[in-house]
Protein backbone atom coordinates (compact mmCIF):
# COMPACT_ATOMS: atom_id res chain seq x y z
CA UNK A 1 0.00 0.00 0.00
CA UNK A 2 1.24 3.48 -0.86
CA UNK A 3 2.55 5.39 2.13
CA UNK A 4 1.31 8.86 3.05
CA UNK A 5 2.84 11.81 4.87
CA UNK A 6 2.80 11.45 8.63
CA UNK A 7 1.10 14.81 9.23
CA UNK A 8 -1.79 13.70 7.01
CA UNK A 9 -2.08 10.39 8.86
CA UNK A 10 -2.24 12.25 12.19
CA UNK A 11 -4.84 14.69 10.84
CA UNK A 12 -6.93 11.86 9.39
CA UNK A 13 -6.95 10.15 12.78
CA UNK A 14 -8.96 13.09 14.15
CA UNK A 15 -6.43 14.06 16.84
CA UNK A 16 -5.71 17.49 15.38
CA UNK A 17 -5.48 19.44 12.15
CA UNK A 18 -2.65 18.86 9.66
CA UNK A 19 -1.23 22.25 10.55
CA UNK A 20 -1.09 21.30 14.23
CA UNK A 21 0.42 17.93 13.31
CA UNK A 22 3.19 19.71 11.42
CA UNK A 23 3.90 21.78 14.54
CA UNK A 24 4.09 18.63 16.67
CA UNK A 25 6.53 17.05 14.20
CA UNK A 26 8.70 20.18 14.07
CA UNK A 27 8.91 20.19 17.87
CA UNK A 28 10.12 16.59 17.94
CA UNK A 29 7.04 15.29 19.73
CA UNK A 30 6.21 12.66 17.09
CA UNK A 31 7.96 9.32 16.60
CA UNK A 32 7.53 6.63 13.97
CA UNK A 33 8.31 3.10 15.13
CA UNK A 34 10.28 4.59 18.00
CA UNK A 35 12.32 7.05 15.94
CA UNK A 36 11.92 10.84 15.65
CA UNK A 37 10.41 12.04 12.38
CA UNK A 38 10.71 15.15 10.26
CA UNK A 39 8.29 16.92 7.96
CA UNK A 40 7.89 15.00 4.72
CA UNK A 41 8.42 11.53 6.24
CA UNK A 42 5.83 8.96 5.25
CA UNK A 43 4.19 5.98 6.93
CA UNK A 44 1.72 3.17 6.40
CA UNK A 45 -1.21 1.83 8.39
CA UNK A 46 0.97 -0.87 10.00
CA UNK A 47 3.49 1.63 11.36
CA UNK A 48 3.38 2.80 14.97
CA UNK A 49 3.06 6.56 15.48
CA UNK A 50 3.40 8.07 18.94
CA UNK A 51 2.83 11.64 20.11
CA UNK A 52 4.56 12.45 23.40
CA UNK A 53 4.93 8.71 23.92
CA UNK A 54 1.23 7.94 23.47
CA UNK A 55 0.37 5.63 20.59
CA UNK A 56 -1.91 7.02 17.91
CA UNK A 57 -4.81 4.82 16.88
CA UNK A 58 -4.95 4.58 13.10
CA UNK A 59 -7.99 2.79 11.67
CA UNK A 60 -7.29 0.79 8.52
CA UNK A 61 -10.25 2.36 6.80
CA UNK A 62 -11.11 5.84 7.91
CA UNK A 63 -14.79 6.61 8.33
CA UNK A 64 -15.30 10.34 8.54
CA UNK A 65 -18.20 11.99 10.36
CA UNK A 66 -19.47 15.51 9.75
CA UNK A 67 -21.92 16.72 12.39
CA UNK A 68 -23.87 19.95 12.84
CA UNK A 69 -25.07 20.97 16.31
CA UNK A 70 -27.18 23.81 17.65
CA UNK A 71 -24.98 24.69 20.62
CA UNK A 72 -26.95 26.02 23.61
CA UNK A 73 -25.65 28.74 25.90
CA UNK A 74 -23.75 27.61 28.98
CA UNK A 75 -21.52 25.05 27.24
CA UNK A 76 -17.81 25.53 26.53
CA UNK A 77 -16.41 24.46 23.17
CA UNK A 78 -13.74 22.05 24.35
CA UNK A 79 -13.31 18.29 24.39
CA UNK A 80 -12.85 18.42 28.18
CA UNK A 81 -12.67 21.19 30.76
CA UNK A 82 -10.38 21.39 33.78
CA UNK A 83 -12.94 23.57 35.59
CA UNK A 84 -15.56 20.84 35.22
CA UNK A 85 -17.88 23.08 33.21
CA UNK A 86 -20.38 21.62 30.78
CA UNK A 87 -18.72 20.83 27.43
CA UNK A 88 -20.28 20.50 24.00
CA UNK A 89 -18.96 16.93 23.89
CA UNK A 90 -21.43 16.06 26.66
CA UNK A 91 -24.17 16.54 24.07
CA UNK A 92 -22.54 13.96 21.79
CA UNK A 93 -22.18 11.17 24.35
CA UNK A 94 -23.94 8.69 22.05
CA UNK A 95 -21.60 9.37 19.10
CA UNK A 96 -19.08 6.53 18.98
CA UNK A 97 -16.71 8.21 16.53
CA UNK A 98 -14.00 10.40 18.02
CA UNK A 99 -15.05 13.78 16.66
CA UNK A 100 -14.04 17.24 17.82
CA UNK A 101 -15.36 20.80 17.33
CA UNK A 102 -14.42 22.81 14.26
CA UNK A 103 -13.55 26.24 15.66
CA UNK A 104 -15.26 27.68 18.72
CA UNK A 105 -18.28 29.39 20.13
CA UNK A 106 -17.72 30.94 23.54
CA UNK A 107 -19.66 29.79 26.58
CA UNK A 108 -22.38 32.44 26.32
CA UNK A 109 -22.80 32.14 22.56
CA UNK A 110 -25.06 29.67 20.80
CA UNK A 111 -25.92 28.30 17.39
CA UNK A 112 -24.22 26.42 14.60
CA UNK A 113 -21.19 24.34 15.56
CA UNK A 114 -19.58 21.71 13.35
CA UNK A 115 -17.82 18.54 14.51
CA UNK A 116 -15.69 16.12 12.53
CA UNK A 117 -12.85 13.61 12.67
CA UNK A 118 -11.54 14.80 9.30
CA UNK A 119 -8.55 16.94 10.20
CA UNK A 120 -7.98 18.36 6.73
CA UNK A 121 -11.62 19.35 6.40
CA UNK A 122 -11.56 21.11 9.78
CA UNK A 123 -8.33 22.92 9.02
CA UNK A 124 -9.63 24.11 5.65
CA UNK A 125 -12.72 25.66 7.23
CA UNK A 126 -10.72 27.38 9.99
CA UNK A 127 -7.77 28.54 7.89
CA UNK A 128 -7.80 32.36 7.53
CA UNK A 129 -6.89 32.19 3.83
CA UNK A 130 -10.19 30.49 2.96
CA UNK A 131 -12.32 33.46 4.13
CA UNK A 132 -15.30 31.19 4.84
CA UNK A 133 -18.28 33.40 5.70
CA UNK A 134 -19.98 33.06 9.08
CA UNK A 135 -23.30 34.74 9.85
CA UNK A 136 -24.50 35.66 13.34
CA UNK A 137 -27.78 36.95 14.71
CA UNK A 138 -26.67 39.52 17.28
CA UNK A 139 -28.85 41.34 19.79
CA UNK A 140 -27.19 44.55 20.99
CA UNK A 141 -28.03 47.29 23.46
CA UNK A 142 -29.13 50.01 23.77
CA UNK A 143 -29.45 51.28 20.17
CA UNK A 144 -27.27 51.56 17.08
CA UNK A 145 -26.42 54.68 15.11
CA UNK A 146 -25.66 55.00 11.41
CA UNK A 147 -22.08 55.79 12.36
CA UNK A 148 -21.75 52.56 14.36
CA UNK A 149 -23.22 50.57 11.46
CA UNK A 150 -20.68 52.07 9.08
CA UNK A 151 -17.84 51.34 11.50
CA UNK A 152 -18.85 47.69 11.83
CA UNK A 153 -19.28 47.34 8.08
CA UNK A 154 -15.97 48.93 7.16
CA UNK A 155 -14.00 47.12 9.89
CA UNK A 156 -12.88 48.02 13.39
CA UNK A 157 -9.60 47.63 15.21
CA UNK A 158 -9.08 45.53 18.34
CA UNK A 159 -6.11 43.62 19.75
CA UNK A 160 -3.91 45.73 17.48
CA UNK A 161 -5.40 44.54 14.21
CA UNK A 162 -8.22 45.78 11.99
CA UNK A 163 -11.01 43.42 10.92
CA UNK A 164 -11.99 42.81 7.32
CA UNK A 165 -15.16 44.55 6.09
CA UNK A 166 -18.36 42.87 7.28
CA UNK A 167 -21.97 42.77 6.12
CA UNK A 168 -24.27 44.24 8.79
CA UNK A 169 -28.06 44.30 8.43
CA UNK A 170 -30.55 45.67 10.96
CA UNK A 171 -33.29 43.02 11.30
CA UNK A 172 -35.32 44.50 14.14
CA UNK A 173 -35.32 47.66 16.24
CA UNK A 174 -37.12 48.11 19.53
CA UNK A 175 -36.61 50.49 22.44
CA UNK A 176 -33.37 49.50 24.15
CA UNK A 177 -32.42 46.66 21.78
CA UNK A 178 -31.50 46.03 18.16
CA UNK A 179 -31.18 42.74 16.29
CA UNK A 180 -28.42 42.60 13.68
CA UNK A 181 -27.35 40.03 11.11
CA UNK A 182 -23.56 40.19 10.89
CA UNK A 183 -21.53 38.24 8.34
CA UNK A 184 -17.75 38.06 8.68
CA UNK A 185 -15.05 36.20 6.79
CA UNK A 186 -12.58 35.77 9.61
CA UNK A 187 -12.42 33.66 12.73
CA UNK A 188 -10.64 35.74 15.34
CA UNK A 189 -11.25 35.00 19.01
CA UNK A 190 -14.61 36.41 20.18
CA UNK A 191 -14.59 38.60 17.09
CA UNK A 192 -18.26 39.62 16.95
CA UNK A 193 -18.32 40.57 20.63
CA UNK A 194 -15.09 42.54 20.35
CA UNK A 195 -16.26 44.34 17.21
CA UNK A 196 -19.44 45.44 18.95
CA UNK A 197 -17.59 46.47 22.10
CA UNK A 198 -15.15 48.49 19.99
CA UNK A 199 -17.99 50.72 18.73
CA UNK A 200 -19.72 50.98 22.12
CA UNK A 201 -22.40 48.29 21.83
CA UNK A 202 -23.29 45.67 24.45
CA UNK A 203 -23.99 42.18 23.12
CA UNK A 204 -27.02 40.70 24.85
CA UNK A 205 -27.30 37.58 22.71
CA UNK A 206 -25.16 35.98 20.02
CA UNK A 207 -26.21 33.07 17.81
CA UNK A 208 -24.36 31.73 14.78
CA UNK A 209 -26.78 30.84 12.00
CA UNK A 210 -24.51 29.72 9.16
CA UNK A 211 -21.00 28.72 8.14
CA UNK A 212 -20.57 29.18 4.41
CA UNK A 213 -23.50 27.36 2.76
CA UNK A 214 -24.30 25.34 5.91
CA UNK A 215 -27.34 26.77 7.69
CA UNK A 216 -28.62 26.05 11.20
CA UNK A 217 -32.23 25.89 10.06
CA UNK A 218 -34.76 24.47 12.52
CA UNK A 219 -32.32 22.34 14.52
CA UNK A 220 -33.31 22.57 18.18
CA UNK A 221 -30.82 23.77 20.83
CA UNK A 222 -28.73 20.92 22.22
CA UNK A 223 -29.47 18.57 19.30
CA UNK A 224 -27.35 17.51 16.33
CA UNK A 225 -27.43 15.62 13.05
CA UNK A 226 -25.01 14.50 10.35
CA UNK A 227 -24.47 16.80 7.40
CA UNK A 228 -26.20 15.66 4.24
CA UNK A 229 -24.26 14.71 1.10
CA UNK A 230 -25.54 17.90 -0.54
CA UNK A 231 -24.31 20.04 2.38
CA UNK A 232 -20.89 18.38 2.24
CA UNK A 233 -20.58 19.06 -1.48
CA UNK A 234 -21.57 22.68 -0.92
CA UNK A 235 -19.08 23.32 1.90
CA UNK A 236 -16.29 21.57 -0.01
CA UNK A 237 -16.99 23.79 -2.98
CA UNK A 238 -16.80 26.81 -0.67
CA UNK A 239 -13.39 25.79 0.68
CA UNK A 240 -12.13 24.64 -2.70
CA UNK A 241 -11.98 20.99 -1.72
CA UNK A 242 -14.71 19.38 -3.75
CA UNK A 243 -14.38 15.60 -3.91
Amino acid sequence: MEKIRIQKMIADSGVCSRRKAEELISRGRVKLNGHPVKLGDKCGFKDIITIDGERLYIPKKKSFRYIIMNKPRGYVTTVSDELDRRCVMDLLDDVEDRVYPVGRLDRNSEGLLLFTNDGEFANSIMHPSRHISKTYRVTVRPDISDEQLIQLSEGVEFDGKRTLPATVIVKDKQPGRVVLLMTIKEGRNRQIRKMCEAVGLEVARLRRTSIGPIKLGMLKPGTYRDLTAEELRAIRNAIGKEK
